[in-house]
């Protein structure tokens, strides 16, 4: 039977945590499921009302987490989000007035883009979402100190795609022709 505060608990939760859930399904999920997914992050949320805690952010992170787990194999949803974050890459290119900010955004984009999508989720968790390293630690299910190795594992590959070389897709090299075999 429902009590009155659990209706009004649930709404407080719904209206301080909707716009953040909403952000990470759309990072991990991408925007075409990201509605679905918050929404039926909140539905075991209003069923499991006593299980969420004071701070319930980590906690609604970590159902939507497994939500999305749920829904996509990791190399399904690895190809959308690269692929969401180069079209991003790319509108930011086209803009007219490309800015030193611009530039740098773009570059920082499409080294995340490249990175694996684990190495994604440690940095946007705390840089995107605003979660402290404990919140985001809870979200994937590892200790603080894990999560901390983890996270300096994903800085590192992360500088490394930025001053690595574009990706192969990038750099096109040129496929002879037939006539061109023939001469060789």
């Amino acid at each position: 039977m429902e009590h009155p505060d659990d209706s009004r608990r649930f709404t407080a939760i719904y209206h301080a945590c909707y716009p953040q859930v909403y952000a990470y399904a759309v990072s991990r999920a991408g925007r075409d499921l990201a509605e679905d997914v918050a929404g039926d992050t909140f539905l075991t949320a209003w069923r499991r009302l006593d299980a969420i805690p004071p701070a319930p952010l980590p906690w609604l992170l970590g159902v939507a987490r497994n939500m999305i787990r749920e829904r996509y194999r990791v190399e399904v949803r690895q190809a959308g989000i690269t692929t969401e974050l180069r079209a991003w890459v790319e509108r930011t290119q086209a803009e007219a007035d490309v800015a030193d900010g611009v530039a740098e955004r773009a570059a920082m984009l499409d080294a995340l883009a490249r990175l694996g999508d684990e190495d994604r989720e440690l940095l946007t968790l705390v840089a995107w979402h605003g979660l402290s390293t404990r919140e985001a630690a809870r979200v994937v299910g590892c200790s603080t100190a894990t999560y901390f190795v983890r996270l300096h594992r994903a800085r590192r590959r992360l500088e490394q795609a930025l001053s690595g070389p574009p990706p192969a897709a990038a750099r096109r090299v040129p496929v002879p022709t037939q006539s061109q075999e023939c001469t060789r």
